[in-house]
């Protein structure tokens, strides 16, 4: 299993300005086209008072209250000047919040080196804190495997294995007892903090499973829309393979095993398949028992505890 290699993703300046409803003060040609690829974003006060040294022009850079009354108050050469240095580094994107005035030395400038000034009608702050939260998720490390994701009991299970293990018709009957599909066949994977994941389908196969034999079906039209689920953050991951005699498989469950998925370490199980187990009852009670162990109860160090004071009377 194979999680390395992921893509950094970028998204086009134009979705931010439709989604944050930005005007455009000034539109160099192409701008929609250009790349957000950081989502970090740098209120540049310490850039407007000349020190540039750790400055990274690829963060978009925001222009409140403070740095807008502060070129006010500077004599116009100088403000000039620091723009002009500010502009020169090709940033991203300018924007000015709460419908705030620009110098006019600041749209000249831009003018000249090519960079989009935008403003928002948001207070600082609010503008800030908002297209941090959406950046993260849109510029969040991703990557495509081949499984499917179901949410059971409130926990999300990432199914792994082979073609033709039982993945799909576990997720269905899964499907059939409450629970509900986020992703078959292929799962989107995203790393939205330093501690979540999660997962969710390509829009062109959303809502479909297919089940050899049978075919493609619409999961959302059979079961209904309370049947599927757009998103779904990876608590578990369980990893189904063929029952092969001599394999030595878990037994106790003493020591939870991890997966390494975009840097983070996700619970791992191991489940033998063959005929006569029920795979949907079995993920049921993985589930249960991962809530368990995540509120502090592990079943099998109690076990344990209690075969020590056994034996010690």
């Amino acid at each position: 299993m194979d999680f390395s290699g992921y893509k950094k993703p970028s998204v086009p300046l134009g979705d931010v300005i439709h989604e944050f409803d930005l005007e455009v003060l000034n539109a160099p040609e192409g701008m929609e086209r250009i790349q957000v690829e950081s989502d970090d974003i740098n209120r540049p006060g310490l850039q407007l008072t000349g020190f540039f040294d750790y400055f990274d022009p690829n963060h978009l850079q925001i222009l409140g209250n403070d740095e807008i009354f502060y070129l006010q108050r500077m004599e116009p050469e100088d403000r000039a000047e620091v723009l002009e240095k500010l502009c020169s580094y090709h940033p991203t994107a300018i924007i000015i919040s709460r419908n705030l005035e620009p110098a006019p030395e600041l749209l000249e400038m831009a003018q000249k080196h090519h960079v989009p000034v935008l403003r928002s009608r948001e207070w600082t702050s609010t503008l800030m804190s908002d297209m941090l939260s959406t950046l993260k998720v849109w510029l969040a490390p991703q990557i495509t495997r081949h499984g499917v994701l179901v949410e059971v009991y409130g926990e999300g299970i990432l199914i792994l294995g082979d073609s033709g293990v039982g993945k799909s018709e576990t997720a269905i009957e899964l499907v059939k007892r409450g629970h509900r599909l986020i992703a078959d066949d292929a799962v989107e994977i995203r790393r939205v903090s330093n501690r979540t994941l999660v997962g969710s389908a390509p829009e062109v196969i959303r809502h479909f499973v297919e089940l050899r034999g049978i075919g493609v079906i619409d999961v959302r039209r059979i079961f209904g829309m309370g049947s599927v689920k757009m998103t779904e953050r990876i608590d578990l991951v369980i990893k189904m393979e063929p029952w092969q005699d001599g394999n030595s498989y878990d037994r106790l469950g003493e020591e939870v095993e991890k997966i390494n998925i975009l840097d983070i370490n996700v619970p791992l199980m191991t489940i033998p398949v063959r005929p006569g187990r029920n795979l949907a009852v079995i993920l049921e009670v993985a589930a249960m028992n991962n809530r368990d162990r995540k509120m502090g109860f592990n079943a099998a160090h109690e076990l344990l505890t209690r075969l020590s004071e056994d034996f010690s009377d």
